[in-house]
């Protein structure tokens, strides 16, 4: 049962694939598949691309690894293509949950020509409108504030909408995150916060970020309800993430979620977890061992649906199959020239940008790329 200001975090499945005394699971064993196959997607396209980073195709990535769980739950609790969710740099694995695919992903990594964001873009943010999905920000917290203003105009307009905005624990240090939560519970914005308390921000432990016992334990302050639920059980984060954004949407006001997992990896490629600097391999190697992609495997044999040494391997090739493939069609599509600079930003260009388009092709010609 989902409770408000629990003590200890929600769990359906525990670590060894065992029910919670009192808890069903009315998931088919194609559901709990589709789960896992998300998953391990996510797992797989963090090593794929982090071998992409390492050959100097892309310039940034931020591993998601430990965190899948968390991140699928997320996508597969809300209603694909009518919520919207403003994420955080992290994210691909609700990206991909809610059916971004591989090819728009790899692309806005290389900046291509297939590209929806045409390039323009930090590397590893993508978003998608067909989505609802909002690219990220790098700012930290920056991406709450506008959400909570989507969240009221969702209001507003009586549509029957969630907003959900993510973040990590560092992110909670942060003025703009106090100004939103504050601003959604004062307006009672249909608004789901999530914090994806992985607890590093890049080398500042949480301990370091709050003297409160948990994330959740805030929403007090602000007058909204705080749950806690473990973000390595899909299932619970799930059941969560589904039963927060109905009673959102049937008017119970801003909600903030807080999922405990771990990053196992490093916080991106800018990041001296390498040199083992700030956190130690016992810490890593414990929470490695927690791995939530096996849980639910443990949780699926139980349920007389082994995942096979043979099946796995055919899954993970697959995946790395698709991937390549995205990467190749991404090469294959160039890259975008300066004329994309001045495209799709006003209905009716204003003069001082015509002009500067013009300065641009006496330079540089009509067609060619510089």
């Amino acid at each position: 049962m989902l409770e408000a200001f629990p003590l200890m975090p929600d769990q359906i499945v525990s670590e060894d694939g065992q029910l919670q005394p009192g808890e069903t699971v009315t998931h088919t064993p194609a559901e709990l598949r589709a789960l896992w196959e998300q998953m391990t997607l996510v797992r797989e396209f963090d090593r794929k691309l982090v071998t992409l980073l390492r050959q100097g195709r892309t310039t940034f990535y931020a591993q998601a690894s430990g965190m899948e769980a968390t991140q699928v739950g997320i996508a597969t609790g809300l209603r694909p293509g009518h919520d919207w969710v403003w994420g955080y740099y992290r994210d691909q694995g609700v990206a991909l949950g809610l059916g971004m695919t591989l090819h728009e992903i790899v692309s806005q990594m290389l900046g291509s020509n297939s590209d929806l964001n045409k390039g323009r873009q930090m590397p590893h943010h993508a978003g998608s409108a067909r989505c609802r999905f909002v690219s990220g920000s790098s700012s930290i917290a920056s991406q709450l504030p506008p959400a909570v203003g989507m969240a009221m105009a969702q209001a507003y307009l009586g549509l029957d909408e969630v907003t959900v905005v993510t973040f990590g624990d560092g992110a909670t240090s942060e003025g703009d995150w106090h100004a939103a939560l504050n601003m959604a519970a004062v307006q009672g914005a249909p608004c789901l916060f999530i914090c994806e308390n992985n607890q590093w921000a890049i080398s500042t432990p949480v301990t370091r970020q709050t003297r409160a016992e948990s994330i959740h334990i805030k929403a007090r302050a602000y007058g909204m309800p705080g749950y806690f639920v473990d973000g390595n059980d899909v299932l619970a984060v799930q059941r969560a993430v589904r039963t927060l954004a109905d009673g959102i949407r049937a008017g119970s006001g801003p909600v903030l979620l807080e999922c405990l997992t771990y990053r196992v990896g490093s916080h991106s490629n800018a990041d001296a977890d390498a040199e083992k600097s700030y956190r130690t391999r016992d810490e890593v190697n414990a929470w490695t061992s927690r791995d939530p992609i096996e849980r639910l495997e443990r949780f699926m044999a139980r349920q007389g649906q082994e995942i096979g040494a043979q099946d796995r391997a055919q899954v993970v090739a697959r995946i790395h199959r698709d991937v390549e493939d995205a990467v190749a069609r991404a090469e294959a599509s160039g890259q975008p020239d300066w004329r994309t600079m001045l495209e799709d930003v006003y209905a009716d260009t204003p003069s001082h940008l015509r002009h500067a388009y013009e300065d641009l092709r006496q330079e540089y010609g009509s067609g060619g790329t510089k």
